[in-house]
């Protein structure tokens, strides 16, 4: 360990942190020792910000090490603070140390100095306080695998004491977690659920899934009931052991089901079962109907109004997926769509809605969130005379930003049928609300008048790239006038704006934006993913020849979000398919998702799009 009068010994002007310079670490560390207790608190923050940054450790680190260490001893208060701190710079993947770059490593050079200071850390296993045990079985975890031979003995006989006599529970399954590290077999057979469970944990870390119905029971049986204490002392990173817990079951999908059943028939403690259900359905292709079963279930468990609201949510991320949603499903979301609790009515009819249940459009007038206006377009186009009246209605009322663009996508499923909102798509155009996609609709329904096209040649000259590139596409589509578009997309190509934005926005010029190749050509090469993607599109698009388009669609094919439009424009082409079996045949038949999605828009699951694709080019192949 160091002192604070030790710290001017160090060069820290020429170390550095996440921002620059560590001159202020000695100042932070000063500050540890403060009486008051927001100086001491600022400082452990200042730390967290600098010598360790969302995750990434440097220079100004190690040297770090042994002053911190000092304060942990000689302060009162925070030391369970600063020993998950240095638990934090500690962190690395066991796979790391064998690395050729380890040793120069700045994760490295902070392992090494815990080491040497861990000596000196011990007795804080025998604080009376049991969060500074558990933190200081943190510090002894990171390093458990990198401690000489003498120093692990006397490690080990610490760890024996602790697990076979603290009082408190928690604090022997961190002591049995800490000497498995050091090679000791766990305990599933130990009378303390506590300690079978990280056991069990342990266990299925090593093994992998799929796992044995011993485990499975453990993991059911005893981590029903959450850790009270577990957020404050993750193992690595942001994981809690909750999350671990989650985690490890989630890569067994029968397992993770099972588990969750349990959990959730024991009262879904911390919406514990529903979160394990969660994850099984954003991990694994076609668990939606036994996930949905699940949260069904666990709905009446869920006595704050904000857990459930999430479970209806997560409902409504979900329910779409199903062929024919059963009834007892529905007619919960309706009995919950039907009640003056906006915070879980809302979710509530949304997911009614995306259930393609007919009572949803009884409902959706007296409750029209712009969320809920949409998705009762894209799922029951046919409502069309029920529905726009309330969108415009939405819309003259001054709907603005998310709200106004909600209202206006509303509108595409419609067809020719949304030009009745043709009077508020031009107000938001000429107020500036949602004026994007109000110029895009235009161009999709609208009418051609004097009014309308004046309206949008004036939103070509906006400084909004976005909004111009929109208005001219709005323009062209009305007039057939290709000039005025041409001139704005020379512009915004040629600028350095959201180029692949922009290349996508042109496709509906076709062959009329063949002057513009001169400027889509050298994209074809362009460093950024998305641009070579947008540019390959357009392309095709502008010339019908794939020749230039497909290679480079070929090489961005992956199970990305670049990747996947890539492939959808690369079906368009009916080119360089032959080249894709095993890719394809690994997107349409994996059980495991390989993309994920923000749940909540009306748009297709990114991965049921991947798979469909991947399986209809399959079968024309």
């Amino acid at each position: 360990m160091r002192s604070p009068a030790e710290l001017d010994d160090v060069q820290w002007r020429s170390l550095t942190h996440a921002y620059g310079s560590a001159e202020d670490v000695p100042g932070l560390i000063r500050a540890l020792y403060e009486a008051d207790e927001g100086t001491v608190d600022e400082a452990i923050y200042e730390l967290y910000g600098n010598i360790h940054h969302q995750g990434t450790v440097y220079p100004a680190s190690a040297p770090a090490v042994p002053f911190l260490a000092h304060a942990v001893r000689h302060t009162e208060g925070k030391r369970d603070e600063l020993l998950m701190l240095l638990a934090t710079l500690a962190e690395h993947d066991a796979d790391d140390v064998n690395s050729p770059s380890w040793s120069g490593s700045s994760v490295g050079a902070i392992c090494t100095e815990l080491c040497r200071v861990l000596p000196d850390l011990l007795p804080c296993l025998e604080d009376g306080e049991h969060v500074v045990r558990r933190a200081a079985l943190r510090v002894v975890g990171c390093v458990a695998g990198l401690l000489p031979a003498e120093s692990g003995a006397a490690v080990e006989a610490r760890l024996d004491t602790l697990y076979a006599t603290d009082p408190v529970p928690a604090v022997r399954a961190d002591a049995m977690v800490v000497l498995a590290r050091l090679g000791r077999e766990p305990e599933l057979c130990s009378p303390l659920p506590e300690v079978r469970l990280a056991a069990a944990v342990v266990v299925a870390e090593r093994n992998g899934p799929p796992y044995p119905a011993e485990l499975v029971e453990i993991l059911a049986e005893d981590g029903a009931e959450p850790d009270p204490g577990d957020d404050d002392f993750p193992w690595s990173g942001a994981t809690t052991p909750d999350q671990h817990v989650i985690h490890l079951l989630g890569r067994d999908a029968d397992a993770g089901l099972a588990v969750a059943a349990r959990w959730i028939a024991a009262g879904d403690l911390g919406a514990r079962g529903s979160w394990l259900a969660r994850e099984i359905v954003e991990t694994w292709r076609d668990r939606e109907a036994e996930v949905l079963d699940l949260l069904l279930t666990s709905l009446p468990h869920q006595k704050d109004f904000r857990a459930l609201a999430h479970g209806l949510r997560t409902i409504g991320c979900w329910i779409r997926h199903l062929p024919e949603p059963g009834v007892d499903l529905r007619d919960a979301l309706y009995r919950y769509a039907c009640t003056d609790e906006e915070e879980t009515a809302a979710p509530a009819l949304l997911a009614l809605v995306r259930s393609r249940d007919p009572r949803a459009l009884e409902l959706v007038p007296h409750r029209p969130a712009p969320q809920i206006l949409r998705a009762a377009a894209s799922f029951f186009p046919e409502a069309a005379d029920r529905l726009i009246p309330v969108i415009r209605r939405e819309l003259a009322a001054g709907a603005t930003d998310n709200a106004g663009i909600a209202l206006v996508k509303a509108l595409e499923p419609f067809g020719v049928a949304a030009r009745r909102a043709e009077p508020e798509l031009l107000d938001c155009l000429r107020t500036g609300r949602a004026p994007i996609v109000a110029a895009h609709q235009l161009g999709l329904c609208g009418v051609r008048t004097r009014g309308t096209t004046s309206l949008l040649r004036k939103a070509m000259r906006s400084t909004d790239s976005s909004l111009s590139a929109a208005a001219a596409v709005a323009h062209h589509r009305l007039t057939g006038d290709a000039g005025p578009a041409l001139r704005v997309f020379e512009r915004l190509l040629s600028g350095s704006g959201p180029v692949h934005w922009h290349l996508s926005t042109l496709k509906p010029l076709g062959s009329a934006a063949t002057p513009l190749l001169p400027l889509i050509e050298p994209l074809l090469t362009d460093r950024y993913a998305w641009t070579r993607m947008a540019a390959a599109e357009a392309h095709y698009e502008v010339t019908g020849s794939p020749d230039r388009a497909v290679p480079v669609l070929v090489e961005l094919v992956d199970s990305t979000p670049v990747g996947l439009n890539a492939l959808k424009a690369l079906a368009a082409t009916g080119r360089g398919l032959e080249t894709l079996g095993p890719t394809l045949r690994s997107f349409a038949w994996s059980p495991l998702r390989r993309l994920s999605d923000g749940l909540f828009s009306e748009q297709a699951h990114p991965d049921e799009e991947l798979r469909a694709l991947a399986r209809k080019l399959l079968a024309a192949g």
